[in-house]
């Protein structure tokens, strides 16, 4: 943790974009039910989901969910789960509050906050099953990959959240970025990969419309998919 502070690594950088009234009803009216506000203390997740103790569900965290697209597809698709997203930007938190809404999903909840001081202060060591990482911004210009999410304090950070058995899954359509993920991931100790190299695309993460958009042109898509010793 302490490298971190020192780094001043954040998960994100803010950018400007545009909130339709839709989105910003969403985040005033729906916040409030489905968001978790930051507060320097552990969550109860447990808790926080509406979970009996006795009745305990897996706890997935995806961090950057753009706009909510695949969190919602994966989250429907598994109600016996529970899935804790976090995002910064305005629109895609409106925009996945939205979806909830409208599918009566009751297995997401959304932090709209910086995912290193959530990672640090709000989720005990060993809370989690999973953690997605997908698409995150490849920063392709050199000057810029300091910016790069996926960084080795962070990835120990992540590692250390996650029970014993639990995975860490990251996919990306930026091949250096994915050489680089997975250099990454294979360095830190807690970690041990599922695959010899890159892994095939689980059935579990489904393919955005980007994603499809992208391959029919030809662009590959790389996963790196680790678990918990």
């Amino acid at each position: 943790m302490e490298d971190l502070h020192k780094r001043s690594i954040r998960s994100f950088v803010l950018r400007q974009g545009r909130v339709s009234d839709a989105q910003r009803r969403a985040i005033d009216t729906l916040l409030p039910r489905f968001g978790i506000a930051f507060a320097p203390q552990a969550l109860d997740l447990n808790t926080v989901f509406g979970r009996q103790p006795d009745k305990s569900a897996p706890k997935i965290l995806e961090i950057g969910f753009g706009m909510g697209e695949t969190t919602a597809v994966i989250a429907a698709a598994n109600p016996d789960k529970d899935y804790l997203g976090i995002e910064v930007h305005t629109p895609g938190v409106g925009a996945l509050l939205k979806v909830i809404d409208a599918e009566g999903i009751s297995n997401i909840r959304v932090i709209q906050h910086d995912a290193v001081e959530v990672l640090q202060y709000m989720l005990p060591p060993a809370s989690l099953d999973g953690i997605h990482l997908f698409f995150p911004d490849p920063w392709p210009k050199k000057r810029h990959h300091k910016r790069r999410l996926v960084q080795a304090p962070l990835v120990s950070l992540l590692a250390s959240r996650l029970k014993p058995g639990g995975y860490l899954h990251a996919a990306t359509d930026w091949e250096e970025y994915a050489m680089q993920i997975l250099e990454v991931f294979s360095a830190e100790p807690l970690l041990q990969n599922t695959a010899s190299g890159f892994a095939p695309r689980p059935q579990s993460r489904p393919l955005t419309k980007f994603e499809n958009r992208g391959l029919k042109l030809g662009h590959e898509v790389w996963d790196v998919l680790f678990r918990r010793k």
